[in-house]
């Protein structure tokens, strides 16, 4: 099988160069910035993965305000990285506020990715899964024939009879006689006959108690 003849990409090949030469500067800006170690081969990635994430963002067609923004914010960084370590800075003296901006970068790298990776507006509903409308067909009305006839209405039961109310507890004899003989002194005190509230409290009976008492009295 002939093999294919592989094609040289003269944009490709340019774009790989710029690619090498910003990811040194970007390392050896940071290095100079305090850096050191894995910490400065960090930077040039997070500079070159939001670049990425915004040119993706534009080639989506969604929120190109945002995209462009930290197309922006990246290409700044990188530019300024390479004309920095063009003979421009003293990587030996870094000013106070170069280390700062390369300290506060990783914050700014997430922040814009986070955006362009989260923020896309959400897509529309698709048609096939929307719910359908509500049919507004009326339901037959029922005929004659399916209308049934109206059931009796079940007889209740009869109602039992009241009980007859308990007959009067019999009153003994001795406490009539106590009973008449406080009722005529209440009279000779008063001239009223004596009351069954009063009757009650004085013998100290229950109240049912006092009006049988009252009634055999009278």
């Amino acid at each position: 099988m002939r093999a294919l003849p592989v094609r040289v990409d003269a944009v490709l090949v340019q774009a790989v160069i710029a690619a090498a030469l910003s990811f040194a500067h970007l390392h050896d800006l940071a290095l100079a910035a305090g850096q050191d170690g894995w910490k400065a081969w960090a930077y040039p990635v997070s500079v070159d993965l939001l670049l990425v994430a915004a040119w993706r963002r534009l080639r989506s067609g969604e929120s190109k305000t945002a995209g462009w923004c930290w197309f922006v914010v990246a290409l700044t960084a990188s530019l300024g990285a390479n004309v920095a370590t063009a003979g421009l800075l003293d990587l030996e003296d870094v000013p106070a506020w170069l280390r700062i901006l390369v300290a506060g970068w990783p914050a700014v790298a997430f922040l814009g990715g986070t955006l362009l990776a989260h923020g896309a507006a959400h897509p529309g509903t698709d048609p096939a899964t929307a719910p359908e409308p509500p049919s507004t067909a009326q339901a037959p009305e029922p005929t004659v024939t399916d209308i049934e006839p109206p059931t009796a209405a079940p007889e209740l039961p009869a109602a039992a009879p009241e009980s007859a109310p308990p007959p009067a507890s019999p009153v003994p004899p001795a406490l009539i006689t106590l009973a008449r003989k406080v009722a005529d002194e209440h009279r000779a005190r008063t001239g009223t006959d004596i009351d069954t509230s009063t009757l009650r409290a004085r013998l100290g009976v229950p109240m049912p108690l006092a009006e049988a008492i009252t009634a055999q009295l009278t």
